[in-house]
């Protein structure tokens, strides 16, 4: 992010597969000057301290008054089976979304990236697809200088090392990604968390003005050197 100066930022779901590995890339960057990482919980695996890091725990549904920032991801997600219900899903997944970035704006956020999902949609007759659609939406009314909406596809990463449940979805793309993966087209094929962390990172490098969407088959460029 060329903004002439060590620069901070707001990290939400920084205990999820993305925001684990976008924090860890953040903290490693000589860029970085302070990392302020929101989770609805204490991480389950602490990991080496940086002076550079810090960590609140927080209730999305009553947001404090965050600290000032140049830019800001939402990597919060859940399922509704780990959810509990279609409401409790959308508590998370569009509620709290839509909270942090209005929380995000008020702190001078100019650059906000979210994770959503491959098929996004208002119109999709999927609700989990659905759902992030209508968040999708909700955050282009917020009037930021450059919104980056990251589409990835199946998500490869190892969620029990941080956790978390295994999604068993994950685990069949894994399979068959390795010996197949290069016949699956760029746009549908599992892609790393570290992958869309990097995607991300060099997204709100670029900065460019107003929305972009990124899916999941430019992530993979972007985020591979």
């Amino acid at each position: 992010m060329a903004l002439g100066k060590k620069y901070t930022v707001l990290l939400a779901g920084s205990t999820g597969l993305i925001g684990h590995e976008l924090l860890a890339q953040w903290l490693a960057s000589p860029d970085i000057g302070a990392v302020h990482a929101l989770a609805r919980r204490p991480p389950a695996v602490n990991g080496a301290t940086s002076p550079k890091q810090h960590w609140h725990v927080v209730d999305f549904t009553a947001l404090p008054a965050l600290p000032r920032a140049d830019a800001a991801v939402c990597a919060l997600g859940t399922t509704i089976k780990v959810a509990g219900s279609q409401a409790a899903f959308r508590a998370v997944d569009f509620d709290a979304v839509v909270a942090f970035a209005h929380a995000a704006k008020t702190a001078g956020v100019k650059r906000f990236a979210v994770v959503s999902a491959l098929g996004a949609s208002t119109a999709s007759p999927t609700f989990y697809n659905r759902v992030k659609g209508e968040m999708e939406a909700a955050l282009q009314g917020l009037g930021f200088d450059s919104l980056v909406i990251a589409r990835p596809s199946l998500l490869l990463g190892e969620r029990g090392t941080l956790g978390q449940p295994v999604r068993p979805g994950e685990l069949i793309g894994a399979a068959i990604t390795r010996p197949l993966g290069w016949l699956i087209p760029k746009a549908w094929r599992p892609i790393t968390a570290a992958t869309v962390a990097s995607a991300i990172r060099v997204a709100l490098q670029q900065g460019r003005p107003g929305l972009r969407v990124v899916e999941s088959g430019e992530l993979q460029s972007l985020g591979t050197p």
